[in-house]
């Protein structure tokens, strides 16, 4: 559970005051979601510069350089690769042909070791599942829709991807991960983060929601690409399904919740065994509950507790094997 965010300035009439504000607020709002390491990335003299560390994001500060266009953020929780290391930290950097771009991941990908072994990908020292999908856009020498619907329909797991390229062009590749993107057109700027809750809470620190705005439709398979002069231009990949281990093959109604296979993905991380996990989603709580719960652990024993004795222990034991 990471967040990404971020705004492109296509007008150029926002106070670069209020941007270097906007970069904050985003980065330091995006806590709730991550804060074993912060990162941004910009284009600076039509180079790409990537900050990054492994601390919270209020801990940094972030400030592009005036005459900055656009900015793209992350916010870490850990699933792989040490974050001590700053280089499993968000954005990585990566070179497409003669395109460079950086590239950022909320969400957890499984097959990135499968990708090695199968030479799809070189080896590195970067352990972060995360940058086995940089590595194949720069396989496609080149950064387009193309190589992005590749990239997006050869990993496997959860995932929303932005990348940022040399131009101050901004992709979101839509996955099952969330994303808030925004467009307040009077004042020309886009702005982006993983949740609502997020935006909402960024902006109002620094004013920007007095703006209109329209919400961008975001749907999962999604491909945007929002060019410099903020024109909008989609394209599409076909997203993976997944189907529960307790589920019929032959039952075609019955996917799996991507969703769901993220958070037993990530639960260990916490110290939450995942089938206290797959407990709660057996009873009726929502992913999004869960995950609230994870980042409350008073909470999330009280409610095992309640749910378990609910349960009764003959159906708890029958059904995992396990004692109260």
């Amino acid at each position: 559970m990471c967040s990404l965010f971020g705004w492109l300035d296509y007008q150029g009439i926002i106070p670069h005051k209020v941007l270097r504000k906007l970069t904050q607020a985003l980065a330091n709002a995006a806590e709730e979601r991550g804060t074993d390491a912060a990162g941004i990335s910009y284009v600076r003299n039509g180079e790409v510069v990537i900050y990054k560390r492994p601390k919270p994001a209020h801990k940094l500060h972030f400030n592009p350089p005036e005459g900055t266009r656009a900015v793209m953020g992350h916010t870490r929780m850990t699933t792989q690769g040490d974050g001590k290391f700053n280089y499993n930290n968000h954005p990585f950097a990566g070179i497409a042909g003669d395109t460079s771009f950086a590239f950022a991941h909320n969400g957890v990908l499984w097959n990135d070791k499968e990708l090695r072994k199968d030479k799809l990908i070189p080896d590195t020292h970067i352990e972060t599942d995360s940058y086995a999908a940089c590595q194949l856009i720069e396989s496609q020498q080149k950064l387009d829709f193309d190589s992005l619907k590749y990239m997006a329909e050869t990993v496997e797991g959860n995932f929303t991807f932005t990348v940022l390229d040399e131009h101050n062009s901004l992709y979101i590749i839509k996955g099952s991960n969330p994303m808030c993107l925004l467009h307040c057109k009077d004042i020309g700027l886009y702005v982006y983060a993983s949740t609502e809750s997020i935006m909402k809470n960024a902006l109002r620190r620094i004013g920007l929601h007095k703006f209109a705005n329209e919400r961008i439709k975001t749907d999962e398979g999604d491909i945007i690409h929002i060019d410099k002069t903020g024109d909008i231009t989609r394209s599409e990949f076909e997203p993976k399904l997944y189907r529960s281990k307790y589920m019929s093959w032959n039952d075609d109604s019955y996917y799996y919740n991507i969703h769901e296979e993220m958070l037993l993905a990530y639960c260990g991380c916490y110290g939450v065994d995942s089938e206290d996990v797959e407990l709660l989603l057996e009873y009726g709580y929502t992913c999004d509950e869960i995950e609230e719960m994870l980042m409350d652990t008073n909470l999330l024993h009280e409610t095992l507790r309640d749910v378990k004795y609910m349960c009764g222990e003959s159906l708890y034991e029958s059904c995992y094997g396990g004692a109260w």
